[in-house]
């Protein structure tokens, strides 16, 4: 029933919803430049009237309201908007962070004039192309021994550019890592006390717009996703996997293989599982580490491997001003000390393995002349074994430059002497991981007689004859003794080769001249010299690159492509992220005069509330003080 004293209550009331309005305005407007806060809306609602539908209804004329009180204070969100934007800041926070370490890339790259590393090559063949019409002068030797010296060291600082990029991307990984499990750890917080105020009936904006800016800035760094089928379980996924879980934050490790080279990967703190991420800025770190930076450094180290292993080859075979001869000009380091290539790859005590890196023929070829024989080589590949096959009507030339087409990871050329050469190339990754070794041969074999009786390189054709490097010994499955082939390199040669320091202390024994008739070259013989100079311009089999000017042309090219493709697409999701985060501004930000407005709404109501008050106040003085007997 009701109450002489109600209209106080009504009034007491309207006081206290619109103080709490202007409280809500005030906090808005305190808040119009804190990042990642959303605006806040109070709802006032009318009280429960009076009189309800009941028995101890009372005869009254309809309901008599109670005034109005604040119903929530909730905050302006647009959740599928929220979603969306998690999304898309993984995409912008992949192509930000490798658009910034492809710009790094490509200033190696724009090295001009004499600091190139292509300049110092060129004034490397010069040298050797004014030796050989100066073979008698030492002092022309001098030059050839300062001149490689020169580009070695070109190569190492480009090399060193490039691992050091590297490290950099890796301790960016790491620091990310670390980043991420901070974060997971303060929203599993955040969810605690969130879920334990709700409990309460309180709606805890502030924090909920925590919660939000801290899955924001990990969804910039790993991609995830939020989902929250039950209310008091706030859930975060990352590639399929339970991230956050509730008041429960799954964390990541790093751990390093067996081989010390190798960079750490992350891995699940609980079930110890590898996890790969291929969207954020954590997923290009690791794209860049281990792809695209690792790729750039294999490409050095082909052409490093091949340019030295074709001077030396000429080289060897050649006599110096002092009658030298068999010395190399750079020096090798294989990667084990045994003659065959014996490896103990699986660390048993026991040789395995057979690290071989290139193998020659015994038999001189003619490059256009056509074989007359029919069937397949079978080379070893990222993802197995690669099937090559030719034809009676093939020439020379056409099953070499199959077999360079392949996809293989063995080359073919043919030696300044007619003879096929096989090489191992850089590997490939295999399922994201590097699982074999760079230039190794691991396999080859064939069917016919190509390699076999007409190249004279394998002993046999056919499974029986194949030269398999999963077993030690394997060399005896070749024609020929160890001087047909050579063990693989320690890897990274672009990192260590250098000019034989025997040549530096006698620039005699460095070789201009090839002997005729079994004698030593005459002092003023430069063929030797002028075919190393001619490897300039000759087919040299870098890969799938013909020349060395290739090589650099390539590399240029393909670091400009990578810049270009990062920018234009950096360019892309930048304006999408920016829509995107107008839009949710325009929604959940804070407006200055829309929040003055309100502020001057909510002053009128509180003054019409405190006016109403002073109103039945006056009405209850006149009851009690002036209602004489």
């Amino acid at each position: 029933m009701t109450s002489t004293f109600m209209g106080l209550e009504i009034g007491r009331k309207g006081l206290q919803s619109h103080q709490q309005a202007l409280a809500v305005t005030g906090h808005n407007l305190d808040n119009i430049n804190s990042e990642g806060y959303s605006r806040q809306r109070i709802d006032i609602m009318p009280f429960d009237p009076i009189y309800l539908p009941g028995l101890n209804r009372a005869e009254t004329p309809g309901q008599l309201g109670q005034g109005a009180v604040v119903e929530r204070i909730e905050r302006v969100r647009d959740e599928l908007l929220d979603r969306r934007i998690v999304t898309q800041a993984s995409g912008e926070g992949y192509w930000t962070v490798r658009d910034r370490y492809i710009q790094e890339m490509e200033q190696m790259y724009l090295e001009t004039g004499a600091n190139s590393v292509r300049s110092k090559m060129d004034k490397f063949w010069d040298a050797w192309q004014e030796l050989s019409m100066h073979a008698a002068d030492n002092e022309f030797r001098t030059a050839v021994l300062q001149r490689g010296k020169t580009l070695i060291d070109g190569i190492h600082n480009h090399y060193n550019g490039l691992k050091m990029l590297q490290t950099q991307v890796n301790d960016d990984i790491e620091m990310n890592v670390s980043r991420v499990n901070e974060i997971t750890r303060q929203i599993a917080a955040l969810n605690k006390d969130i879920t334990r105020i709700k409990a309460l009936g309180d709606n805890p904006n502030d924090l909920m717009d925590r919660r939000d800016s801290l899955v924001d800035r990990l969804s910039s760094i790993i991609d995830v996703t939020v989902t929250q089928k039950d209310p008091d379980e706030f859930m975060v996924h990352t590639s399929g996997h339970v991230l956050v879980q509730g008041q429960v934050a799954r964390q990541f490790d790093m751990r390093k293989d067996v081989d010390e080279e190798s960079y750490a990967h992350i891995f699940w703190q609980d079930t110890k599982r590898e996890i790969v991420f291929t969207r954020g800025s954590l997923g290009a770190l690791m794209e860049l580490r281990d792809a695209t930076i690792e790729d750039e450094i294999q490409n050095l180290d082909n052409m490093t491997m091949n340019f030295v292993d074709l001077v030396n080859e000429i080289h060897r075979g050649a006599y110096g001003a002092n009658g030298t001869t068999g010395s190399d000009f750079f020096s090798e380091y294989p990667f084990v000390a045994n003659v065959n290539g014996n490896y103990d790859r699986s660390g048993s005590g026991v040789f395995d393995s057979s690290y071989i890196y290139r193998i020659n023929g015994q038999n001189r070829l003619e490059s256009q002349a056509q074989t007359g024989l029919q069937g397949t080589i079978t080379l070893s590949g990222a993802n197995g074994d690669i099937n090559v096959p030719y034809y009676a009507t093939d020439t020379v030339a056409d099953i070499i430059t199959r077999v360079n087409n392949s996809g293989a990871e063995v080359v073919a050329r043919l030696n300044r002497d007619g003879l096929l050469t096989l090489k191992g190339t850089p590997a490939d990754l295999v399922e994201g991981q590097r699982v074999n070794p760079d230039f190794v041969i691991r396999h080859i074999e064939d069917s016919g007689h190509f390699l076999a009786g007409y190249a004279g390189l394998l002993n046999a054709s056919g499974p029986e004859g194949a030269f398999n490097w999963n077993q030690a010994d394997a060399v005896t499955s070749l024609r020929g003794g160890p001087e047909t082939f050579a063990v693989a390199p320690i890897s990274h040669p672009a990192g260590w080769i250098e000019v034989n320091p025997a040549l530096l202390k006698d620039p005699g024994s460095v070789a201009a001249g090839f002997s005729y008739n079994d004698h030593a070259a005459n002092p003023g013989n430069g063929d030797a010299a002028a075919a190393i100079a001619a490897i300039r311009n000759s087919p040299v089999m870098v890969g799938r690159l013909s020349t060395f000017d290739d090589y650099f042309a390539d590399s240029v090219g393909r670091i400009a492509l990578l810049g270009e493709q990062s920018g234009r697409a950096l360019e892309t999701e930048n304006r999408i992220m920016k829509y995107l985060t107008d839009m949710r501004r325009s929604i959940s930000g804070v407006n200055m005069d829309e929040e003055i407005a309100n502020m001057i709404r909510y002053q009128h109501g509180y003054n019409a509330a405190a006016r109403f008050i002073t109103t039945v106040n006056s009405m209850l003085d006149t009851i009690i003080n002036r209602m004489g007997v």
